[in-house]
């Protein structure tokens, strides 16, 4: 790696980073704090982070807390994904109008913007290629993905915390960002200095750096980051064994765990709305009261609601138990068939979020056991 695609930035000149993006004609979009936590809002300035926050979180549980420390990006993951922008929960496929008794389709025209992440974490930019080959590369093209994902401009971090719930370094996705980032950088924080020491990932990310003040990343710049992320990856709050998870739910699909789970599971479909890679959905049409003007959209659907497997009338999964089998069978075993690669990313966010606290580490074990998951 090159000087050139390496830099270290100080606190005091981050904001540049940000003005930078925003003259150039990116909607930023980066980590802010909101009714408690951390969501993903345009900012247009460094005081629009959530500086010296942190999240605690465990099954079903979530907090913010005070850092002793003013770090920018001392927190993990919250509710929301970057999914939402990329693959929003509502979305326009199709206007119709009639014309004189003439039907009139007209598809809804591409977004004049382009988005500039900032604060993508390793398991978030390891969805976002997963969601690549479900809109993009399955033999479709879903063209409001396309839309919103053209021109993507991505600053990833990598991971100085683990959270409660995180698994990343299991699915071998975190906490350091490996690919699909035009910048990436790590934050260096201690009683003597607060920098952070930057990567470019493409000839885009690298334009944009040389334009940041810095100086060039030494080895020792590296030594630090790598000594940050280890210790991030030794302190995982969860882990998964991936090794034959696909060929175990398989053999195990009548195993009697799957009505352990079902009696906790309260089919709120918490886990599929904040996970990073789900992508069911399904299509409402409206009509004017003249009939006039009608529109087809999209939104966010679930696995785990009734009338989504609904055939003539009548859903094919009526009960919790075969609606939870669906969902983490597929995440982790026919996701696999379909996109060559598990679904999930090891956030943690299903198990944070999930009033109950069930945790998708703990059932995998259960179900290759057949015991049930302690209390």
């Amino acid at each position: 790696m090159t000087t050139s695609q390496t830099k270290v930035v100080e606190r005091v000149d981050l904001g540049i980073l940000i003005d930078l993006l925003a003259d150039s004609g990116y909607d930023v979009i980066g980590p802010t704090k909101q009714d408690q936590t951390i969501v993903y809002r345009p900012i247009s300035a460094i005081d629009d982070l959530p500086i010296g926050w942190t999240d605690v979180q465990d099954g079903g549980s979530y907090r913010l807390v005070r850092r002793d420390d003013s770090a920018l990006f001392g927190y993990v993951v919250g509710p929301h994904s970057w999914k939402s922008y990329l693959f929003p929960p509502r979305s326009v496929l199709l206007t119709i109008e009639n014309v004189d008794g003439e039907l009139i389709f007209t598809p809804p025209d591409a977004p004049d913007r382009r988005y500039a992440f900032i604060g993508i974490r390793a398991c978030e930019l390891a969805a976002i290629a997963i969601q690549d080959r479900v809109f993009l590369g399955s033999g479709q093209v879903d063209t409001t993905y396309a839309n919103n994902r053209a021109g993507l401009f991505t600053v990833g971090v990598n991971c100085a915390v683990a959270g409660g719930t995180c698994f990343c370094a299991s699915m071998k996705t975190g906490p350091r960002c490996l690919a699909g980032y035009d910048l990436v950088l790590t934050e260096v924080l201690d009683e003597s200095t607060h920098h952070f020491v930057f990567e470019a990932g493409s000839d885009a990310g690298g334009e944009v750096l040389h334009q940041l003040p810095g100086r060039d990343a030494t080895e020792a710049d590296f030594a630090r980051v790598a000594a940050i992320v280890d210790d991030t990856a030794a302190h995982m709050g969860r882990s998964m064994d991936t090794r034959r998870v696909r060929e175990d739910i398989y053999t195990n699909r009548d195993s009697a765990h799957w009505d352990r789970v079902a009696e906790r599971c309260l089919s709120c479909a918490n886990c599929t709305l904040v996970c990073p890679t789900c992508f069911c959905s399904t299509t409402e049409d409206t009509a004017s009261l003249d009939a006039a003007l009608g529109q087809r959209e999209r939104r966010w659907d679930s696995c785990f609601t009734l009338d989504f497997s609904g055939l003539h009338g009548h859903p094919v999964r009526e009960t919790p138990t075969a609606r939870y089998r669906q969902w983490l069978t597929h995440k982790l075993a026919t996701w696999q068939d379909q996109f060559d690669s598990i679904g999930c990313v090891g956030c943690g966010r299903c198990i944070t979020w999930c009033p109950v606290g069930i945790d998708i580490t703990h059932e995998v074990a259960a179900i290759r056991t057949r015991s049930e998951v302690p209390a």
